[in-house]
């Protein structure tokens, strides 16, 4: 799950600094850097995805696909996590 949540930031942070740079100065150097940075995050969070069948699609969706099928795995976790034996029933 953290690898996921930090391949999401990853992802997220460098396509902002790719638009960022296309829409301003479009500097050779930082397209050069930030795009291979992009790709393996967005690689990455696809791999790490896979385990959880309903963040598994969402993690396809470039850009902000990481960080919804990191809020789907969370989600998924939470649910699928065993009840505390020692806090009170409802």
């Amino acid at each position: 799950m953290r690898a996921l949540r930090v391949a999401a930031g990853a992802e997220a942070v460098s396509l902002a600094v790719l638009l960022l740079n296309l829409a301003t100065v479009h500097a050779d150097a930082v397209s050069a850097l930030a795009g291979p940075v992009h790709g393996t995050a967005y690689l990455a969070v696809i791999a790490t995805a896979r385990p959880v069948p309903p963040a598994r699609r969402w993690s396809l969706l470039p850009g902000v696909g990481g960080l919804l099928a990191t809020r789907i795995a969370t989600a998924h976790a939470t649910a699928a996590a065993p009840a505390d034996p020692r806090s009170p029933s409802r």
